[in-house]
């Protein structure tokens, strides 16, 4: 990109006749456009252009999910592969305690109806 502004500022000022640009022969004028193909060719051939750009989309796929996480209210923690904290599930009760609780009668009108427990 850089030897393109370079280069459209150069052509502007041989186009202008400004400054000493003005005295310049073509071939310095049109040089940055020679080399930004020469960059770009390069980059692709390489691969660098391919790389900077996976790695560009997956530093937005992981604000994206960070972002996700942090709306739903999973407890997120910043730095690059950090665990996600999630509330741990209530202790199970005692067996004991669970039959007792499961023995309990409720008085419905005149009947004792068994009770029962919600967690079995």
């Amino acid at each position: 990109m850089g030897f393109l502004i370079v280069g459209v500022l150069l052509l502007v000022m041989k186009v202008a006749e400004f400054g000493p640009v003005a005295e310049l022969g073509w071939m310095w004028v049109l040089l940055p456009f020679g080399l930004a193909v020469a960059w770009w060719s390069f980059a692709d051939g390489t691969g660098l252009t391919q790389r900077r750009a996976m790695r560009k989309m997956d530093a937005r796929k992981e604000e994206r999910r960070q972002r996700s996480l942090e709306q739903l209210g999973l407890g997120i923690h910043a730095g690059k592969g950090s665990a996600v904290k999630r509330a741990a599930p209530p202790p199970a009760s005692p067996p004991a305690e669970r039959e007792a609780a499961r023995k309990e009668t409720v008085t419905a009108g005149s009947e004792a109806v068994p009770r029962r427990d919600p967690r079995l």
